[in-house]
């Protein structure tokens, strides 16, 4: 009886330890869009500014 407890209780603590592992992986992969989303923003900022910008005169 203690042991078929111990297994429960080790299939239910790596259950956990997955869930934990699939929530960082998650986060990681959160860090490395915005990183990426920042970068591009930062590359194509004034190009991006200065076809607003045309549009904004060619409206006026």
């Amino acid at each position: 009886m203690i042991q078929y407890l111990n297994i429960l209780l080790n299939a239910r603590l790596t259950k956990m330890e997955e869930r934990g592992a699939t929530a960082v992986e998650y986060g990681l992969l959160v860090a490395l869009i915005a990183a990426a989303i920042v970068a591009v923003v930062f590359t194509l900022g004034d190009t991006i500014k200065g076809a607003f910008t045309d549009v904004n005169s060619s409206i006026d």
